[in-house]
């Protein structure tokens, strides 16, 4: 490996299960070495805050001496997690994390007490879901009033780690936008909202402004960090993947995981009324709305294996569709649907039904895409595909067909934490971090020609979602 160009910085990615930290040369975006460690979830989605503080000391030792050497740090974190601490600075209980869902009545509650939908989207830029921190709040404030009434600090999981880095109570505008206590409207802590769910605003971090430092690293015991390193304000997870790759506005991405996201960067500020896209913040001075479905790679997984074939055993042909909506779908919003197949022929094939899954997802997430962009984006700008399935052939080649756009796959990996170590650099330099990632060149990637649409396959898939509407909702 090449000697170092220029100064280290690290960039963390503490996601869900596990975190990630990346030594990178602050002047070529090369990772220099890379830890990983992980951490205990609840079947309950719930985690111990102190164990991704465990998890980011073991990640980090493992990077060797690099991380001794490091001259900025960025942390990015999971989105919307409830992390309540007491006045010593201990949690209260567990964090309620992202995936935990049971504030949906609260969230139907505060939906209601505001206005609307269409309030909340004017007003906080997203109606918020069950995984927003606000409902939570709420559940916790009625169902657990003593952890409630303990709490002398509410973060986010970024901003816990942040703080025991620096001792400061600071978050950024990308985070606070999942919140749903802070307005897009008005860029600060929304008032009216704090009063319906209960909260006192004094409990929450001060938002930073884009480039300015959360503090410097504190000295402490067992921490493979040098102290006075500088610290930045870090931000969510998806914000700090469209950072890692150096997003433009208009640039479109999606995200093949468990889950699919599809998001961009805008100059607009987002206000679906519908609740499909997220109106949050990005990590700089513009917006990154997002919308979400269930079911992306795991699902289709799962059909492979009902069928006994391999995940790329796909063939062309038939009329087969299947919505593998397998854990009910949040777009479209279909929250107690189940998986629906139907069309079979007596020539139908394996290969054909699992590709038709592939079809379902796929028509699911770009049916999100387009309320994303809104027309905000050039129609023959390529899809950036990321994620583990971006990796698979049938699922770049049926975002392919159903699109009719030219789609590239960048090279780089642990993209979040690679926008954390860009969030680092700029702020250490002086420069955007969007474009330190653009001159690290971390979306170079192999590149697809555009193929024509499969215009059959999309009639098809229409007709069908709005023809089993009363089988996919609740009866």
């Amino acid at each position: 490996m090449a000697a170092p160009e220029g100064p280290l910085v690290v960039g963390v990615d503490s996601s869900t299960q596990s975190t990630k930290a990346l030594i990178v040369d602050a002047a070529t975006g090369q990772v220099i070495a890379q830890g990983q460690a992980r951490h205990t979830v609840t079947p309950d989605h719930e985690s111990d805050p102190r164990l991704w503080w465990d998890s980011l000391r073991d990640a980090l030792e493992q990077c060797g001496p690099y991380a001794r050497q490091a001259s900025a740090v960025s942390v990015a974190g999971q989105q919307h997690g409830l992390v309540t601490l007491d006045r010593n600075g201990q949690p209260v209980r567990p964090a309620l994390l992202w995936n935990d869902v049971r504030s949906a009545p609260q969230r139907d509650r505060l939906i209601e007490r505001l206005g609307g939908p269409k309030a909340w989207a004017e007003r906080i830029g997203s109606v918020p879901s069950p995984s927003f921190t606000a409902p939570k709040w709420a559940w916790l404030s009625e169902h657990e009033p003593e952890a409630a009434r303990a709490t002398a600090a509410v973060r986010l999981p970024h901003d816990y780690l942040t703080e025991r880095l620096t001792g400061a109570a600071v978050t950024d505008r990308g985070d606070a936008s999942g919140t749903g206590w802070w307005a897009s409207s008005t860029q600060r802590y929304d008032e009216g909202v704090l009063e319906l769910i209960g909260l006192d605003p004094t409990l929450l971090p001060r938002v930073l402004g884009h480039g300015e430092a959360a503090g410097t690293v504190r000295d402490l015991p067992g921490l493979p960090l040098p102290r006075g390193a500088l610290v930045a304000t870090g931000t969510g997870d998806n914000m700090a993947a469209a950072l890692g790759l150096g997003l433009r506005p208009g640039q479109p991405v999606l995200s093949l995981g468990t889950s699919g996201t599809v998001y961009a960067v805008s100059r607009h500020r987002p206000t679906d009324p519908t609740g499909t896209v997220a109106g949050f913040a990005d990590a700089r001075d513009a917006w990154l709305p997002l919308a979400c479905t269930l079911n992306c790679t795991l699902a289709v997984d799962r059909i492979a294996a009902l069928l006994g074939l391999d995940r790329e055993a796909v063939e062309p042909g038939g009329a087969t569709v299947l919505f593998p909506f397998l854990d009910g779908e949040r777009t479209p919003h279909l929250p107690y649907a189940s998986g629906l197949l139907y069309g079979l022929r007596h020539h139908t094939s394996g290969g054909q039904v699992l590709q038709a899954a592939y079809d379902g997802a796929v028509f699911a997430l770009l049916r999100a895409l387009n309320l994303v962009l809104d027309g905000d984006s050039d129609p023959d700008a390529p899809l950036v595909l990321i994620g583990g399935g971006a990796k698979g052939t049938a699922w770049r080649e049926t975002v392919r067909r159903l699109s009719g756009r030219p789609v590239r796959v960048p090279r780089a990996r642990q993209l979040a934490a690679l926008g954390a170590a860009a969030q680092a650099a700029g702020l250490l330099l002086g420069e955007d971090p969007a474009g330190v990632a653009r001159r690290w060149g971390t979306d170079i990637g192999p590149s697809y020609a555009a193929v024509p649409r499969d215009e059959a396959a999309l009639g098809r898939l229409e007709e069908a979602l709005t023809g089993a509407d009363a089988l996919l909702r609740p009866r």
